[in-house]
């Protein structure tokens, strides 16, 4: 059976409980090991791997990256998680699972400069890149071997380690013979883990599993299916196809596919992005207009600077406000043209919040730009109405230049210190 050890990378033609070559015990052996193509690749809680990494005090330590007590968890590491903390818990239950944790708020704009790095070392295994988020992707290795000398499981074996030496954190690999099954894997074996579904398996694998492990089935599916008598992929399984596609339509079919372990997708690269938002839950409701702004801007800084790591500009803002019995309230407003400052957004931002009688309290607000494109090469050259807007534009670069070679705290701008500008 073919083998691949992990810590030396080694080709092996059997699988040995130990590496002959290192004695590593981290041996991958599979029967098509060496002809499936399709991979999955996803980071191991990458905001606080990151956050880990670059701050090694924080090794032995819970983390968690995420907002206030009445915010969510973004992720943390896998020490929280032993204490039963998980992505997009509460994070007053999360504190109370895990008092001891170190809580970190998201640094958007650094994440992103580190998924470059990593999306840079994968653009060198194969062009067929399909981002999910920051920190996942799917990989197309079809015909690669004759170009890198290595079957796609073992380009990805150097590939994962070349993360881990190079960029200082770790990620998981599933690999397989479409997308759905890819990314099932990559999730088996966390962290640091690298999994493989064949064709020869796929049955096997999916028979027993549960309706939930399909893609798109959240809770509302699930109980439509549990009506239905359908708990597991078996159950999927064992009914007629065109029974399922006409009690649950074009989702009846889908479902039918994947416990059939079907997925005809393709990698597909550079699926353009529709929005960058980001948005705050308070720990308590708030009404004063003067206090939303303060948080306001601070969202606006963390949208824009995902904006320049990604070099886009959008021509919509998009104002989100959540009401104390959490139903929903937006609001939009069309830019002259594409912007990607946060002088812009935050302009933008409080004249739609002006404009809203509504008096409150709110408990989330949150701002984002939409109708992207690839940013301009200049800033806003101003007009009648606004003569300042490029002198405010030069000094928003200026002072991203000297964050960039200082840190993010060097400069603080007075709106962002609260209601009163001192905090």
């Amino acid at each position: 059976m073919p083998a691949i050890c992990r810590d030396c990378l080694a080709c092996l033609d059997d699988a040995p409980a130990r590496c002959p070559q290192c004695r590593s015990p981290r041996i991958l052996a599979h029967p098509e090991l060496f002809t499936l193509s399709i991979a999955h690749l996803d980071c191991d809680a990458f905001y606080a791997s990151v956050e880990k990494r670059d701050d090694p005090a924080l090794s032995p330590r819970p983390v968690i990256v995420g907002g206030g007590t009445r915010g969510v968890v973004s992720t943390c590491c896998y020490v929280a998680r032993i204490s039963g903390v998980r992505s997009a818990m509460p994070m007053f239950k999360a504190l109370k699972l895990c008092p001891e944790a170190v809580v970190i708020r998201p640094r958007m704009a650094h994440y992103a400069a580190v998924s470059r790095q990593i999306h840079a070392l994968m653009a060198e295994l194969t062009p067929l890149i399909e981002p999910l988020s920051l920190d996942e992707a799917f990989l197309d290795l079809t015909g690669t071997g004759r170009l890198h000398h290595a079957p796609p499981a073992l380009s990805m074996a150097r590939l994962v380690r070349r993360i881990e030496t190079e960029i200082g954190v770790t990620a998981s690999v599933g690999l397989s013979h479409n997308k759905f099954l890819a990314k099932i894997a990559s999730d088996l074996d966390k962290p640091r883990g690298f999994s493989v579904i064949g064709q020869s398996d796929t049955e096997a694998f999916l028979r027993d599993q549960p309706v939930r492990i399909l893609w798109g089935v959240g809770a509302a599916t699930q109980a439509a299916l549990a009506q239905a008598g359908i708990r597991t992929l078996a159950d999927i399984r064992r009914q007629d196809r065109s029974s399922l596609i006409r009690r649950f339509g074009a989702q009846g079919e889908r479902l039918w596919q994947l416990a059939h372990g079907q997925d005809g997708r393709r990698v597909l690269p550079d699926a353009p992005m529709k929005s960058v938002s980001n948005e705050t839950t308070f720990n308590t409701d708030i009404a004063d207009r003067e206090a939303l702004a303060a948080q306001l801007w601070h969202l606006c800084e963390t949208v824009s600077a995902r904006m320049k790591a990604k070099r886009l500009a959008g021509r919509t803002v998009t104002l989100k406000l959540r009401r104390a019995d959490f139903s929903l309230m937006t609001r939009q407003h069309g830019l002259h043209e594409p912007s990607q400052l946060a002088d812009t957004l935050f302009r933008a931002g409080t004249d739609l919040l002006a404009g809203i009688t509504e008096p409150g309290p709110f408990r989330l607000i949150g701002i984002g730009f939409s109708e992207l494109s690839p940013a301009a090469d200049h800033d806003p050259i101003g007009d009648l109405l606004d003569p300042a807007a490029p002198r405010r534009a030069g000094a928003e670069r200026a002072v991203d230049r000297i964050r960039a070679k200082f840190g993010k705290d060097a400069i603080i701008k007075g709106r962002g210190l609260g209601p009163s500008g001192k905090g």
